[in-house]
């Protein structure tokens, strides 16, 4: 299997995975079907667990590498931590950032909160954690190193950033036609991460941290009602349904953050600087 294409590997790893998840998944959903969210919720999490299992087994008897985790660059190194916490405030900061300019330019009121912050901001953490983990293992992790084995590093880029934007619509057609303005700044996003693997000598932990940083944002002020758009701009600025990177205010930021990346890999010497352009 290891000689098998990449297109090959990847289709027997899905496969295999759903193979595990949808007899635990079917059962689930089905009795939990009047409340969506709990479904969702529990199913996602029964996914992520049968990932994590046929990850280990995958590296291990495929690959013959016990040292599985350390093969996706999630290490329990000093530096991986700091690197977590480097990428959490970059995250966080970009998000925050952005709705401070924009309050200063009069398109958003920032409230005061009517209901305990601190609850949501350590919900809101738990939450991003959770999924920063999950999507960058898949992504940035396994994905990642799958393509890096058959293809070029500016093939392995484009690929996997188009392939992380595409799944998040997995959808009905009627949300892919409403939500699909955050297509761009998907691909960025997806684009940014790869470059924050790159400048950290393959280590994981900024990937988790940038990713959970911005969820971790956007929960703090969503959920806790922290923001009163005035109208006074197109959402197509501030964010088709008052989803910042649906609009081009979220896309500059997420731009910005991306060339950032970009120029770190760039110095790192992990892309030469030909590879990219």
């Amino acid at each position: 299997m290891i000689s098998y294409p990449a297109p090959a590997r990847l289709g027997i790893f899905i496969l295999a995975l759903l193979s595990i998840w949808l007899p635990l998944a079917i059962p689930v959903y089905s009795l939990l079907k009047s409340d969506p969210n709990l479904a969702t919720i529990l199913t996602m999490g029964l996914m992520f667990i049968a990932f994590i299992i046929l990850l280990r087994f995958w590296s291990q008897k495929v690959y013959l590498d016990s040292h599985w985790l350390k093969r996706y660059g999630l290490v329990g190194t000093r530096q991986n931590g700091v690197d977590l916490l480097n990428g959490l405030s970059i995250g966080l900061l970009s998000v925050l950032g952005l709705f401070a300019l924009e309050a200063i330019l009069g398109w958003v009121i920032i409230k005061t909160p009517s209901i305990f912050l601190l609850r949501i901001v350590g919900e809101g953490l738990l939450s991003a954690l959770g999924i920063g983990l999950a999507e960058e293992l898949l992504f940035r992790g396994w994905f990642l190193n799958e393509l890096e084995r058959d293809y070029s590093p500016n093939t392995v880029l484009w690929a996997n950033a188009l392939i992380f934007a595409l799944l998040h619509f997995l959808k009905p057609i009627e949300e892919i036609l409403r939500t699909f303005p955050t297509f761009p700044a998907l691909i960025l996003l997806g684009l940014t991460l790869v470059w924050a693997k790159r400048s950290s000598s393959q280590r994981l932990g900024i990937c988790i941290g940038i990713h959970a940083g911005l969820v971790w944002g956007y929960y703090i002020l969503n959920v806790g009602q922290l923001l009163q758009y005035t109208g006074k701009v197109s959402p197509w600025i501030t964010g088709i349904d008052n989803n910042p990177i649906a609009g081009a205010m979220g896309i500059i930021f997420l731009g910005i953050l991306a060339v950032w990346m970009r120029k770190r890999a760039r110095i790192s010497g992990k892309i030469k600087p030909s590879v990219d352009t």
